[in-house]
């Protein structure tokens, strides 16, 4: 009698195991899909913002970090976030936002980065820096893909993205920063 039922409890919790594996499994995939407001041929998942999705049956609670302090697109893609996985069936959606680690350009996809460029923005190249010291080196114009480049704002259309013209093309284009 007690193997029957130890048999039965352990069917029972590998069922409850196997739907929440199979409902954050589906949580995860709705929240990738969500775009990026400011740039919006990215998801979330490309840039790097969307750091955990936990769920279980209807509990969802998603983790974002912004990719500076005050970026004002966090309270979209935060509504963006509880629409999509609402509708996707989730009852209880929390998104919850972390300044700790801070974002890093190291964050996003490869696929995020020719997307960027594919749009018309540079995206960052390399990897944070480490230490104090940081290097000035040649933006590729994402139109002709000529380095005779130069900054003309440190800021572009938004925090995370400097104005740059092209020397050879004459277009401006903006370069999503490294940090």
């Amino acid at each position: 009698m007690v193997t029957a039922r130890s048999s039965l409890n352990e069917r029972s919790e590998t069922k409850r195991a196997e739907a929440m594996s199979s409902a954050a499994s589906r949580a995860r995939a709705v929240a990738s899909a969500v775009k990026d407001p400011e740039v919006p041929v990215l998801t979330i998942e490309d840039l790097g913002v969307l750091r955990d999705v936990r769920a279980d049956a209807d509990r969802v609670t998603v983790t974002i970090t912004p990719t500076y302090s005050g970026c004002p697109a966090m309270d979209v893609i935060r509504d963006d976030l509880v629409l999509a996985l609402s509708a996707a069936g989730f009852a209880d959606v929390e998104v919850r936002l972390t300044l700790s680690p801070a974002w890093t350009t190291d964050w996003m996809t490869d696929a995020g980065k020719q997307k960027l460029s594919e749009y018309g923005i540079a995206p960052p190249t390399g990897r944070a820096a480490l230490g104090p010291i940081k290097l000035s080196l040649g933006v590729k114009c994402p139109r002709c893909g000529s380095l005779d480049t130069r900054e003309v704002s440190r800021f572009g259309s938004t925090s995370c993205k400097a104005l740059y013209e092209c020397r050879s093309c004459l277009e401006p284009f903006d370069h999503f920063k490294v940090h």
